[in-house]
């Protein structure tokens, strides 16, 4: 698996199709790849066997995605989430201070 040193990862939100996306996308754009997915076991909030965690890469490019374990009235958000990873938890609050 390859480890994506990114700061900030763009994340997409599914409701069902998560794992048919990555497909999709990675068979469009060269040196793309699924590189992980975690899934919702028996019991927990979401369908089990759906997405709950995912990355995968568009030439080069990370991105995460999940199967919401949420009914919305969209399959598909038109909009997108930004996840940062922080190495602090200090980081953290000084972002988030800052961005609320």
């Amino acid at each position: 698996m390859a480890k994506s040193n990114q700061k900030i990862t763009t994340f997409l939100m599914f409701s069902g199709q998560a794992e048919e996306a990555m497909n999709l996308y990675t068979s469009l754009f060269d040196q793309s790849e699924i590189l992980t997915i975690k899934r919702y076991g028996a019991g927990e909030a979401g369908a089990e066997g759906s997405v709950l965690r995912a990355t995968f890469s568009l030439h080069g490019q990370v991105f995460m995605c999940i199967d919401s374990s949420m009914k919305h009235d969209f399959t598909f958000t038109p909009a997108i989430s930004l996840y940062v990873t922080c190495e602090s938890e200090e980081e953290i609050d000084r972002v988030y201070e800052k961005l609320a």
